[in-house]
């Protein structure tokens, strides 16, 4: 049903003031529906079903989400003023409010994962072959798919059925191998450019929260260490601002996924302090009184690379006025491809699912945060990655997949059973405006119920999966030292 729009005019990014065209709104929204495969993809019963019921073509729920937009932006009465109009920003910002209010999870990803690879695109921080699109990279998908479809667990059925014949096993040491060989191809890109006379001083490992980027550093540390390289590492961690400096919002949480968490200005000028051959005064942080309690003198020595496992390295603000060919940039993502069900729905699990089991696992036994607020809290890893993370993985010099067909197995027992750290239905009641955090909740325990598990006698054994193993940083028994888990 059309609504009334009282908006003439919007002003674009260089401030010319152009007529408003609320088609465009619709036909960006459905651009973003069919590049994660339609609308179907977000279809969540008790959530929006009535919307697919009322709305039976995409084009239809793309008109209708919006007209959603329009009400908001009709709804500012500032936008009605001649000369003082919408913004691209405005509108953009409403587009995404729609499209999570409704319950649109994936198409709203999709649409600001796009949104912020344009800005990046716009800043020269990525150029059109890095650009990442919606930050889904089909071929890598495409990859990862086939090769799941070779050892037939591309799909939850294929893998409980791997599970229960034993031949999980097998397949575990083939993703392990795959996943080893990628780190050599990564270690053997470092040192043919050092071969090669380039000035590399810095290695980035760079990806979203909880894709397994400590084990991917030690043991890419590892490899180089054999061929004589040395390296300073530094902790990011100790440039957060205190306390105090991050706002809190109605349930007490603090925003720490977004790079501005970080003192960036100080970090940058460290940066280059190091590479230029001084000694800084590093910081050091308290996370138990949440401030700075001293610093500590940190010089690179001649011959040492700076070494940065951060979620946001690939963030330009950080690296502004460092030589790019002096850093090598590692990308790492949980990247389990693979069907619900039997397949036959062609919907695929979703990789962020699996990292924030992950961090619900790491948060509960290691930071002492329940599930439910890990779950409450996803809001803001998610904004954050879509940011600064995941549309700037094209300046990647090698890509890593921490994603293994055992993770979901693995991960079952913890939330399963009387002991399971998964929150209840009932949990959510108080929470009533964090539908992203029910969507995901509901997501996540379909997906679990589904899925054959491992029994505890098996996570606790390395019979399957190794000490050595990205998963071992959640699921414990890691034979590498994980130090944001002491």
């Amino acid at each position: 049903m059309p609504v009334q729009n009282r908006i003439v005019k919007v002003q674009k990014r260089n401030r010319a003031l152009v007529r408003f065209d609320e088609g465009r709104i619709g036909k960006a929204i459905l651009r973003a529906a069919r590049s994660v495969g339609g609308f179907g993809q977000d279809f969540v019963p008790g959530i929006n079903d009535q919307i697919f019921e009322v709305h039976r073509t995409e084009e239809s729920i793309a008109t209708f989400l919006a007209e959603a937009v329009v009400v908001c932006l009709n709804a500012n009465a500032h936008h009605l003023i001649a000369n003082f109009p919408p913004t691209i920003e405005s509108i953009q910002d409403g587009v995404l409010h729609a499209l999570r209010s409704y319950g649109f999870q994936n198409t709203a990803d999709a649409y600001e994962c796009y949104r912020w690879g344009r800005h990046w695109l716009r800043e020269g921080a990525v150029t059109p072959p890095t650009f990442m699109g919606n930050g889904f990279p089909q071929e890598r998908m495409r990859i990862t798919l086939d090769w799941c479809k070779k050892h037939q667990v591309h799909t939850v059925t294929g893998l409980n059925e791997a599970v229960r014949s034993g031949k999980i096993k097998k397949i575990a040491a083939a993703a392990l191998a795959l996943y080893e060989a990628s780190l050599d191809a990564a270690a053997e890109k470092v040192l043919t450019r050092l071969g090669h006379g380039d000035p590399l001083r810095m290695i980035w490992v760079s990806g979203p929260s909880s894709s397994g980027k400590t084990t991917t550093t030690v043991k890419l540390t590892q490899r180089l260490e054999q061929h004589g390289l040395r390296f300073l590492m530094l902790n990011l961690d100790d440039y957060f601002w205190s306390l105090v400096e991050h706002p809190t919002d109605w349930i007490n949480d603090r925003n720490y996924e977004t790079p501005e968490a970080l003192d960036i200005q100080l970090l940058n000028q460290h940066l280059q302090a190091l590479l230029a051959g001084q000694a800084i005064e590093k910081p050091v942080y308290s996370f138990k009184e949440g401030r700075r309690t001293g610093t500590k003198v940190v010089k690179l020595e001649a011959g040492q690379i700076l070494l940065l496992d951060c979620l946001h390295g690939f963030y330009p603000p950080i690296n502004e006025g460092i030589d790019p060919s002096s850093q090598f940039r590692l990308y790492i993502e949980t990247q389990n491809t693979l069907f619900e069900g039997d397949g036959k729905s062609k919907r695929l699990t979703k990789f962020t699912d699996i990292r924030l089991m992950r961090r619900m696992l790491r948060d509960a036994r290691h930071r002492n945060h329940s599930a439910l607020r890990t779950i409450l809290h996803w809001h803001y890893v998610r904004a954050g990655e879509l940011f600064s993370i995941i549309p700037l993985q094209g300046q990647a010099d090698h890509v890593v997949n921490g994603g293994f067909p055992f993770d979901l197995p693995a991960l079952k027992p913890f939330f399963d059973g009387p002991e399971s750290l998964l929150p209840r239905a009932e949990d959510f009641q108080e929470y009533a405006g964090f539908l992203d955090a029910k969507i995901r909740y509901q997501r996540i325990k379909t997906l679990l119920d589904s899925v054959e598990g491992f029994t505890p006698e098996q996570v606790a054994s390395h019979d399957i999966i190794p000490g050595d193993a990205i998963i071992r940083e959640f699921i414990g028994g890691s034979t590498i030292p994980i130090p944001h888990n002491e």
